[in-house]
């Protein structure tokens, strides 16, 4: 009985993860119905719907769903989890180690870009899902065409301002929101279907190999640019893969978001074999009976905030993950809920976010102006996953080199082939996301460069050793300074050779007189996303009863954790693990504000980089803020001039 109940608690909790699951991850890919199949037939494919066309598009379209999202990603991606999340910042993580050789830095270098398109992308899906389905009100009245562009801004508006609030309440309705929407697809899909049986033909691959092998090549990738728009959510798939986990997205693919997918893109084939009007070029909202239009508008806009909602909170992690990783400014980081610490809300994305996809509505107008831009972000990150999973199948799964090559080269190749197609809308609008994806590149190498120089610099700072600073304590007895001051530590302590701080240094030098309990605190950011065992480390490097201590801690934090530096230390005071006050008001924490500025004869192009990265260093976040130190504890900021060779 009771292996029952664990069971039976087991597969609800799985159904409570896929039914979310479906709400977040499937947002994106759920909703590309609205405006995927017009782009091939009335958009930049222009393919006449004629019955051999329809049966070669379609079949493209689902097998484009079946090799890139349900096989790439679905049973081969999802695997590569670090420690549970996913994401190119996750893959960044787990080849980090490997760094040295020469391949794999190169595809450290790519993902880095991959991260800067993804932010692209973030700005384009919410502009061009929302811009799809108020298209619906001019189906419904051609008169409201004129309303499309202000009701798409007046939702994203309110898309953005509600962020502050977090998802915590509004998310319970997510899930089944997008299941009734998946039900509505596949519903208009079967009656089209069993209107004209004969769309079937086009599960059949050798239809979609016929239509390729009689166009020409310029008309081939503006129909695969058309395709790319059916797969666009599939990176999102395994970003999202933390929240949930995989089991769940792998449910929630293969039980509902696949077959209502497959359903619908078989039964517009069907209606466009009908003959059958299509209103304003658009075949998915030609489908819907007309006592049913509005209800559909309205489901179909819920939907589409849903999956903007994914993007822009796929954003706020990205963020996180990229400033943990030591890759992106310190920014302000505000959690939304009390016990979910994955739910935040960074201010600037945000509205980053939100200026961007205003500006790409009022610049396009019209999803099939925007969907020119659309594309081409995404299928570069797709190579470039499936270039990094060649490295980690050989390094990390240990599967020979012609394995890896042969199963993840096939699919760079795919990858490759959308990628080349959607080449051809930069100029027409794909310049956005790539331009976006060069400057956010940019900006984390130049963050990246900056923090290693500054590194480099304070580990060439003039410091005595941990030895010598025990003597000179001891030298002091008891006539120490009567408190105790925690250092802030770049570097963990491992023995008694290694080098103070330079905040100690100069705390020494220039007052004479040394704590009596030291504490060197290091944060350390681990390449995992939550770090579960050894939250700190307390070494104690010199006590005596009566006359004072040297201890050393470090703080451990994963790259998906907001570091709580504050909350750790109370909790240290409450277990005696540390000499320092119970009350964190009477804390001493010396922390240090780097004040970068050039050596003698250094090049221009050295003078560029540090001319942005200490723009970035002034308006990034403070260091207490972002180490968890709250307005209670005494704080201490010496700030330090860093040359930069």
């Amino acid at each position: 009985m009771s292996s029952f109940l664990e069971k039976f608690r087991a597969n609800k909790k799985l159904g409570v993860l896929t039914l979310a699951a479906l709400g977040v991850v499937y947002g994106d890919i759920g909703t590309s119905p609205l405006y995927a199949v017009n782009q091939i037939f009335f958009g930049h494919g222009g393919v006449a719907p004629t019955p051999i066309n329809v049966y070669g598009c379609i079949s493209l379209v689902l097998w484009a769903l079946t090799i890139v999202v349900a096989i790439k990603y679905i049973v081969f991606v999802l695997r590569a989890d670090n420690d549970g999340e996913g994401g190119v910042f996750a893959l960044f993580g787990l080849l980090k180690n490997e760094e040295k050789r020469r391949s794999v830095g190169v595809l450290l270098i790519l993902l880095l870009f991959a991260a800067g398109l993804l932010f692209g992308d973030g700005m384009i899906t919410p502009a061009i899902s929302v811009l799809s389905a108020v298209e619906g009100l001019q189906v419904a009245a051609p008169a409201l065409q004129g309303m499309v562009v202000p009701v798409t801004i007046v939702i994203l508006i309110f898309l953005f301002v509600i962020q502050r609030r977090g998802t915590a309440k509004i998310g319970k309705v997510f899930g089944p929101i997008i299941v009734v929407w998946f039900m509505a697809i596949t519903l208009l899909g079967v009656s089209a279907i069993a209107m004209n049986p004969e769309i079937m033909h086009a599960l059949n691959p050798w239809y979609a190999v016929q239509f390729v092998g009689r166009i020409s090549l310029w008309r081939l990738a503006a129909v695969l640019g058309a395709v790319m728009l059916t797969v666009t959510g599939g990176e999102a798939l395994y970003a999202d893969m933390g929240h949930f986990g995989a089991k769940p997205i792998r449910l929630g693919w293969f039980a509902v978001v696949y077959p209502a997918l497959v359903l619908n893109y078989l039964g517009q084939g069907a209606y466009l074999l009908s003959g059958n009007a299509i209103i304003n070029h658009n075949i998915f909202y030609s489908m819907v009976p007309s006592l049913f239009l509005l209800p559909m508008i309205i489901l179909a806009t819920g939907a589409t905030i849903i999956a903007s909602q994914a993007l822009i909170s796929g954003g706020f992690s990205l963020a996180m993950q990229a400033n943990a990783l030591g890759l992106f400014p310190r920014l302000r980081v505000l959690h939304t809920h009390e016990e979910h610490e994955g739910q935040i809300y960074l201010p600037l994305i945000n509205w980053a976010l939100f200026v961007g996809c205003v500006s790409l509505v009022l610049m396009f107008r019209s999803s099939t102006g925007l969907a020119s831009a659309y594309g081409l972000a995404v299928s570069g990150v797709m190579v470039i996953t499936s270039l990094a999973m060649m490295a980690v199948a050989r390094r990390l799964w240990r599967w020979s080199a012609p394995k890896s090559i042969a199963l993840f080269g096939l699919f760079a190749i795919v990858d490759g082939a959308f990628l080349f197609a959607n080449g051809s809308k930069f100029l027409q609008g794909g310049f956005i996301p790539f331009g976006i994806g060069i400057a956010l590149f940019a900006l984390m190498s130049i963050w990246r460069w900056g923090r290693d120089r500054i590194a480099t610099a304070f580990r060439a700072y003039p410091t005595i050793s941990i030895r010598e600073l025990v003597t000179l304590r001891r030298e002091q007895g008891a006539d120490a300074m009567p408190r105790s001051v925690v250092f802030m530590n770049p570097h963990s302590v491992f023995s008694s050779d290694d080098r103070v701080p330079p905040l100690l240094q100069i705390f020494w030098e220039r007052n004479g007189l040394l704590p009596q309990h030291i504490i060197l605190l290091t944060v350390v950011g681990k390449r995992v996303a939550f770090v579960e065992d050894e939250r700190y480390v307390v070494k104690k490097l010199w006590e005596e009863a009566g006359v004072g201590s040297i201890t050393a801690v470090d703080v451990n934090f994963g790259f998906m954790e907001n570091p709580n530096v504050e909350g750790i230390l109370e909790g240290l005071a409450d277990h005696r693990k540390i000499h320092i006050d119970e009350d964190p008001k009477n804390w001493l924490i010396r922390i240090v504000q780097e004040r970068v500025l050039p050596a003698e004869h250094i090049g221009i192009q050295t003078r560029v980089k540090l001319f942005f990265f200490a723009l970035l260093l002034k308006n990034s976040d403070s260091a207490d803020y972002h180490f968890g130190l709250g307005n209670e504890v005494g704080l201490s900021t010496e700030i330090i001039p860093v040359k930069i060779q």
